[in-house]
Parts: C-alpha cells; sequence; structure tokens
C-alpha cells in the first residue's frame, strides 16, 4: 500500500491510523520542514527507515539528515532506478535486523542448537515424518501434542523447513509462554510504543514482528492467560495487532505452530482455556510420541546427543560401552529426550575413560528395575564369554576387570587400564 501527502501535517495524520515501513520525504516541504518532522518522528519512536529527497543539498544538510535518523539521501533530479534500489536497500536491511534479532535471540537462550532433528526409524517416527512432510506445505496452524521433553520444538522446526516460508527464506521464531511473566507476555508478542507503561522509554517490535512472513511457535500455550488467549485469538483471524499503547493496527503474515503438553480439551472443559482458540489452533494436530514408545530409536538418538554433547564441552569420546547403550536402552525416560540429553551431557562431563560406561548412569536410573534386569544380562554374558571351553570352568581374571557398580552407594571401581578423554 503506498500513500501520499503535501505536507507533514497530513503525513502524521496517516501515519496515525496506518502503518508505514518506509516513508520517502522531501526536505522542502510546505510549513513544516523535512528534516524537522524527521527529528520528531524519531523522539517519537518510529523505527521504519526515511528516505531523503533534495535538489537544495549542501553537506551540512546531508549530516543534519543522517543525524536526525535517515536511511538514504538522494538529489533530485533522481532516476526511476536511484530510488527503486534506494527502496530495495532499506526493505533488505529491515530484513537482516529480523534476522539478526532472531538469531541473536537464539544464541542468548540455547535454542536453535538442537542437531538431532527428527531422528529415528521407528514406525511411529515415520510416521511422525510423513504427517511433517505433508502438513509443512500447509499454511494452517498445526498444533502440537505431547509430554514434556518429547522434543516439540524440533518438530515444529521440522514444519518451518519443509514449508515455503523457509525457501524464502523467513525466521522461525520459539517463544516458551510458561517462561514469560503474563504481565510481559502481550508486550513480548505484539511490541509496545513509547509511553505505554512505566518502563517503555521507546518503541519495541514484538515477535509478531520478527516473524512476519515466517513462523511462530507458541510452546506451552496452556500457560497463556485467558486474556491475552482472547487477544491472540483476534490476531489470528484478522491478521492484525495492535503493540500494547499504540492506536494503529498493524499487518502480520505468520504462520502460528502452538504446542502443549498438557490435554487442551480438558483444559476446555475446566475453563482454563478457550473454546474457540482451541478450534481454532487444532486445524492439524500431530501427536509427538514419548520416548519410551520408540525404544528402538534411543542407542541412534543417544549417539547424536553424544556428539552435540561433545561439542558444547569440548571434550572427545568414542561413544558407549555395550552394557551402558543397554542400559539406556532399558530406562524409561519418564522426561523424554530432555532428560536423556542431560544425562548423557552430564555422563560425559564426569567421564575419564575413552568411552561412556554404565556405572556413569545416575543412581535413579541404576535403581530402575529394567536397569537392574540389563546390568544382570550383561554380567551373564560376561560370565559365559570367560567360560574355558576345553574344562568349562570359569576364568576370573575378566570378571576381576569388570567395573563393580555399586547402586546406592554409589561406588565405582574399574581395574582395567584405559585412556582418559581428550579435549581439543
Amino acid at each position: 500500500m503506498v500513500q501520499s501527502a503535501a505536507d507533514a501535517e497530513h503525513a502524521a495524520a496517516l501515519m496515525a491510523r496506518l502503518h508505514f515501513d518506509l516513508l520517502i520525504l522531501d526536505i522542502a516541504l510546505p510549513g513544516k520542514s523535512g528534516i524537522e518532522w524527521l527529528h520528531e518522528l524519531r523522539e517519537h519512536g518510529y523505527g521504519g527507515d526515511v528516505i531523503l529527497i533534495t535538489a537544495f543539498a549542501d553537506m551540512e544538510t546531508a549530516i543534519d539528515a543522517l543525524r536526525g535518523g535517515a536511511s538514504d539521501f538522494i538529489l533530485k533530479p533522481f532516476r526511476v532506478d536511484q530510488i527503486l534500489n534506494s527502496i530495495k536497500r532499506c526493505f533488505e536491511r529491515a530484513g537482516l535486523a529480523r534476522e539478526n534479532f532472531v538469531l541473536r535471540r537464539e544464541l542468548a537462550t540455547g535454542l536453535g542448537t538442537d542437531p538431532t532433528g527428527l531422528v529415528g526409524h521407528s514406525p511411529a517416527m515415520e510416521q511422525l515424518r510423513a504427517m511433517v512432510r505433508r502438513v509443512g506445505q500447509m499454511p494452517s496452524t498445526v498444533l502440537l501434542l505431547g509430554e514434556s521433553g518429547t522434543g516439540k520444538e524440533v518438530v515444529a522446526r521440522a514444519l518451518h523447513q519443509t514449508s515455503p516460508r523457509a525457501q524464502r527464506p523467513f525466521p522461525f521464531v520459539p517463544l516458551n509462554c510458561a517462561a514469560i511473566a503474563s504481565e510481559l507476555i502481550e508486550s513480548e508478542l505484539f511490541g509496545h510504543v513509547k509511553g505505554a507503561f512505566t518502563g517503555a522509554t521507546e518503541n519495541r517490535n514484538g515477535l509478531f514482528y520478527y516473524a512476519h512472513g515466517g513462523t511462530l511457535f507458541l510452546d506451552e500455550i496452556s500457560e497463556l492467560p485467558l486474556a491475552m488467549q482472547t487477544r491472540l485469538l483476534r490476531v489470528l483471524e484478522e491478521r492484525k495487532l495492535r503493540p500494547v499503547g499504540s492506536e494503529r493496527e498493524l499487518p502480520v503474515d505468520v504462520r502460528i505452530i502452538a504446542a502443549s503438553n498438557r490435554d487442551l480439551a480438558a483444559e476446555v472443559r475446566a475453563g482454563r482455556f478457550r473454546e474457540d482458540l482451541f478450534y481454532r489452533l487444532n486445524t492439524v494436530t500431530l501427536h509427538v510420541p514419548p520416548l519410551r514408545e520408540r525404544t528402538m530409536d534411543i542407542p541412534l538418538l543417544a549417539g547424536r546427543l553424544l556428539e552435540a554433547s561433545q561439542r558444547v564441552l569440548g571434550k572427545r569420546c568414542e561413544g558407549f560401552t555395550n552394557e551402558a547403550l543397554a542400559c539406556i536402552a532399558a530406562y524409561r525416560w519418564p522426561g523424554n529426550v530432555r532428560e536423556l540429553q542431560n544425562e548423557i551431557l552430564r555422563m560425559l562431563a564426569l567421564s575419564d575413560t575413552p568411552r561412556l560406561g554404565a556405572d556413569l548412569l545416575a543412581p535413579r536410573i541404576l535403581r530402575s528395575p529394567a536397569v537392574r534386569t540389563s546390568l544382570r544380562s550383561s554380567e551373564r554374558a560376561r560370565v559365559m564369554a570367560s567360560s574355558t571351553p576345553a574344562t568349562g570352568m570359569t576364568a576370573r581374571a575378566p570378571l576381576a576387570r569388570a567395573a563393580a557398580i555399586d547402586v546406592d552407594a554409589r561406588n565405582t571401581s574399574i581395574t582395567s587400564t584405559t585412556r582418559s578423554c581428550s579435549s581439543p
């Protein structure tokens, strides 16, 4: 949408009603000059690009324009390609600013560093992978349901990466609704204008702005206050938002992927979640399986997580012992992938051997019945492997070298000589 105004007063009236990403401003306007109005715009928090044009330019005017926050300065008469190139540079700069914000936020919060993707070839994961390929191409809202720690954000990123929005490319912006205070969530999502509340000393764009054209992932959406659920529903229906304290509505083009570890239908019946928002989000629902339903994926997933842990700690390791891998596969992992990731990181931090052994597992894991059974099976296998075929007698030397794991006292003794994990 392009609008024109004869002077600064008429332009200000338009800006009171509409949002503009870019202003092309003549310095020699009737009444208030273009540079004067530019200084006023910046003082009131306008953050868009401004291109100044003039037929009477000198060094002082150019410096004043740049100090006022002009994005470009063009002399009249100009060619059409000059103004078009200037406009293109402004929009490219705005896109880079959005991308920079998203990347800095990912680095600051630790988001975007999960290298696992959709790992595994179990029937549950193959079915989920097929649904992601199919649904990713659609523009519709997606609701992800699953237990805490199952990797719902990984699925959301996969949906974004398989969508046309990722090819343009546009950003994937995640937000954990449970991690933001209820009084701040509105400003975090929609932004605010200067003076909207105590402490709002300047305009601030919300996550909807930075996700424009891309995907906004709302994790733990059941934690949103009811008032915010109403505002979110309105944005989804009208594709417009109003920053806190502003009278103008801004158009938004964002795909929403929401996730919850709760039964949202039960939350609706309990009056804690809006029914209309539930139906608006429930266009397509994907269920992310817990780790206990895809146990055949655990060895491969554990290997990927170990690679990531080595990069985090700067420590090399050859892998897991067979005994440790059997115990990891036997445990039920109530905290799912997140618990497995943290356990592997802890094992690597404590290890001083080339391979991570079962003795490094946390006591709560070693005490579980399934893991105890796995350890007994490993011990029986070692006994049978160390039997002397000629006499049927058991050789005791190999047994003496095995790790003796005291689950309750957390005492370990490894008598075999091994080399240490090394740091690069």
